[in-house]
């Protein structure tokens, strides 16, 4: 009856009903089967079970009504803490919250005509006149709850109160159904969708003047045609409103930046997929994704790759900052998923890593990446293969970087910084002397003694754990160039925006950190994919930082690449805007090449040593991977010395079935550029080999 309080269900009866997780990336009321029960305002409620995380997916679902397009708001919301009842009821709610279609439950329809007399008649919920909302008003009825259960945290209930957007009388009060809002804006949703809004919020932040944005949506809207949603009647009213968001923001909400902090995430609360706050025992960690980089993620993670560039700022910043990256189709890494932690990353991934997976699988539970890129040899990576159920690379762009660019400022003569970077690379592969990485090291030091600088340097901070990065290249594949140069690409982009010396007083704050992230730097990278895509504001991009030196390298022909394959000491590159020029590259082919370009000399990877280990693997001149070194002499001591005991011979056939299986997954990554090259006749003979093992046991 009316008035009462619906009759629910036993406990059992609702645990019972099955829990709906439609494969959509969002999904409406059509998507779900319902069951009625007893009582409700309207003669009976329809109920329905969803995973917590996917209402905000069912409520976009609702909102985009093809007869009825809506948006629905939040009239109430209480929450309960967990522990603060004794005997929870079957619907007893950790969290309630009330949604309203925008168009209701107050009818202004009937007053229009009489605002203007002085009037005022107040709304029945008792909220006061809703200032900028009563011409929305068209009496609508449609509006559901949604309780995440106590008993069940992880489980939202969904219950229908009136699922037909109509007025008091059952008739249609807006949308194509209402015959009296044809023609006008009650046709559409009431607000702008939240695409529109991260657009025009974007623009606003890279510096986009409100007129320029104004004539680019009327060319858009001209483009499509008839409207064809709210968004089509974007007024230079909405704009000013974001513009005037966008003026008066602040980084600073609060003077202690611990407080400033909980009250972004406060506000933000969509945007946070893992916080926890500072204890005596326990870090701080905050895991930040916002809808566009979690789309992202998804359009190019999806049989992609995913990396890490971890402790960024560990020098000036309070907190290190860890990103995950994907790369699009042109390998510009793109930043998906922002971790501030006060222990290193690479030590609490387990807390966070299961619950950005969680929320990328319940928008596409077929997501899957084909690799994902460690730079830091610490990362524990079985939490990663559980988490992302994908295999692991390690991108030594970090190590590479730091020795080159040491080398460059503590080594002034050119030729012993060529000989000594060369010689790094033999102590990370482990090539100079074999399987004894320590008398590599020894003489390195001995050779180079007279470098007191840059050994110094070398003692104190790689010497510890140079074991640490040895036995990872051992066991793990490593990346290309490929990765590597979009990953420091995006190194530089987040280095010049963030270390800019009018925010240095800054640099100790999470909450500014947290601001810039989520707002400049997020619209910087928004850009580049709306400008490549549609061709608009192409002029407002960064030009330093357009493409990056993977892409360049492709741009030089063959030709202008000066190559001695008898001798691979030493090639040169035609520079391509002066002819008359040639930058030299010593050591050739490998990653760990010095050219004399202007970009090298800065301590950076350039186009041209990319350009030559390019040509180096089409030619096949090219060094074999270590990783499948390793792999190949592990399989040859099995063949050579096959166990007696039949449980451990089984054992070791399993175990010739994997590698079989990760090298033939090696193969796939480094026709793809994921990987360095690899010889192939060696993976001929591995092949050949294991065929053997398996047919004569």
């Amino acid at each position: 009856m009316k008035g009462h309080e619906p009759k629910v269900p036993r406990m059992e009866d609702i645990l019972s009903l099955p829990v709906q997780d439609p494969p959509c990336a969002e999904f409406s009321a059509a998507h779900i089967k319902w069951v009625k029960v007893e009582g409700g305002r309207q003669g009976g409620d329809d109920i329905a079970l969803i995973p917590f995380p996917r209402v905000d997916d069912f409520v976009k679902g609702e909102s985009s009504n093809a007869e009825c397009p809506a948006s629905f708001r939040i009239e109430s919301r209480r929450k309960r803490s967990e522990g603060s009842i004794s005997k929870p009821r079957v619907d007893c709610y950790l969290e309630y919250t009330l949604y309203w279609c925008s168009y209701g439950p107050e009818d202004y329809r009937d007053s229009e005509s009489t605002m203007g007399d002085g009037s005022h008649t107040k709304p029945a919920t008792g909220k006061g006149s809703r200032p900028g909302r009563r011409h929305m008003m068209r009496g609508c009825l449609c509006h559901f709850t949604v309780k995440r259960l106590y008993t069940r945290p992880f489980l939202a209930l969904i219950i229908y109160n009136q699922r037909k957007h109509v007025d008091k009388t059952g008739a249609p009060c807006h949308g194509i159904l209402d015959v009296d809002a044809v023609g006008t804006r009650a046709m559409y949703a009431p607000r702008i969708s939240e695409e529109l809004r991260q657009k025009v919020m974007s623009l606003l932040y890279i510096g986009i003047s409100l007129d320029n944005i104004i004539q680019h949506h009327a060319e858009v809207v001209q483009g499509h045609g008839a409207p064809l949603n709210r968004d089509a009647f974007l007024t230079r009213n909405d704009v000013r409103n974001m513009e005037r968001i966008v003026r008066n923001s602040s980084y600073k909400l609060h003077a202690d930046d611990e407080f400033s902090v909980r009250m972004w995430i406060q506000r933000h609360q969509k945007h946070v997929f893992f916080f926890q706050d500072m204890s005596s025992t326990e870090p701080f960690i905050l895991g930040i994704q916002t809808d566009w980089q979690l789309q992202q993620m998804i359009r190019y993670g999806h049989s992609g790759s995913v990396a890490s560039h971890s402790t960024f700022g560990l020098k000036k910043l309070k907190y290190p900052l860890c990103t995950l990256l994907v790369f699009d189709s042109s390998q510009n890494a793109i930043p998906v998923a922002w971790i501030i932690t006060s222990s290193f990353v690479t030590q609490d991934i387990n807390k966070w890593i299961g619950s950005l997976a969680e929320r990328i699988r319940t928008k596409d539970p077929s997501w899957r990446p084909n690799a994902f890129l460690v730079d830091d040899p610490s990362f524990d990576i079985s939490f990663i293969r559980v988490a992302f159920q994908c295999r692991s690379l390690l991108c030594t762009w970090h190590i590479r970087r730091a020795w080159m660019r040491s080398l460059l400022k503590k080594c002034r003569n050119i030729d012993v910084q060529r000989e000594m970077f060369k010689h790094l690379g033999w102590i990370l592969y482990s090539t100079r002397s074999g399987s004894n990485a320590d008398d590599a090291i020894e003489e390195f030091m001995q050779v180079y003694v007279d470098q007191c600088i840059f050994m110094d340097y070398f003692k104190r901070r790689w010497l510890p754990y140079i074991e640490l990065w040895i036995n990872s290249i051992r066991s793990l594949p490593v990346a290309s160039m490929e990765p590597q140069a979009a990953i420091e690409f995006y190194h530089l982009r987040l280095k010049s925006k963030l270390f800019d010396q009018q925010h240095a007083n800054s640099y100790t704050r999470i909450d500014w950190l947290i601001h810039t992230l989520t707002t400049g730097f997020h619209s910087l990278y928004w850009l580049d994919q709306y400008s490549a895509e549609t061709g608009y504001f192409t002029n407002a991009r960064d030009k330093s930082f357009l493409t990056n030196a993977w892409y360049q390298a492709l741009q030089i022909p063959d030709v202008d690449v000066i190559l001695d394959e008898q001798n691979l000491q030493l090639a040169k590159v035609i520079s391509q805007t002066n002819r008359s020029l040639a930058y030299t590259l010593w050591n050739p082919g490998s990653e760990f090449s010095l050219c004399d370009c202007p970009w090298s000399r800065q301590g950076n990877l350039c186009k041209h040593v990319i350009k030559v280990a390019i040509l180096c693997k089409n030619r096949q001149v090219a060094r074999p991977l270590l990783a499948s070194q390793v792999y190949r002499q592990a399989l040859l001591t099995l063949l050579q010395n096959p166990p007696d005991d039949p449980l451990v011979l089984e054992h070791a056939i399993l175990r010739v079935s994997r590698l079989q299986q990760d090298i033939k997954g090696l193969e796939d990554l480094s026709n793809n550029g994921l990987l360095q090259p690899s010889m192939p006749e060696m993976n001929s003979q591995v092949g050949d080999s294991l065929l053997l093992f398996l047919l004569l046991h």
